[in-house]
């Protein structure tokens, strides 16, 4: 989006839309974990589950790392090498974690392809 637009509005909405995507993913991961708590299928049950599952906790870790690199790049105040570096190691680890939301979205919806 942004190599593609200087309109500051256009930027301005997608970045709005984008926090709206991680907070209804917040609400769900909170609302998976407050349902799954005493949840223990078995038979047929038990591989969506399992998916489901592994689909929860990468939701999780992406919103943890998200949030880090939200917090390393508000903190950015010393332009040291150092400091962009451990600024690029987050974004890293960011984009690990969203390639395994992915991931785990793709192996759920094989699963139960009712859910998409």
């Amino acid at each position: 989006m942004h190599a593609k637009s200087v309109v500051e509005e256009e930027l301005k909405a997608a970045q709005l839309a984008c926090e709206h995507c991680d907070e209804a993913l917040r609400t769900l991961v909170d609302a998976y974990e407050t349902a799954a708590a005493h949840v223990r299928p078995d038979g047929g049950d038990e591989e969506w589950w399992h998916k489901a599952n592994a689909l929860w906790l990468a939701s999780r870790e992406y919103l943890r790392r998200h949030g880090g690199c939200d917090e390393a790049s508000r903190t950015l105040k010393e332009h040291g090498p150092d400091r962009l570096d451990a600024l690029h190691m987050e974004y890293e680890l960011e984009a690990s974690a969203l390639l395994a939301l992915r991931q785990m979205a793709e192996a759920y919806q094989k699963q139960r392809p009712s859910a998409t």
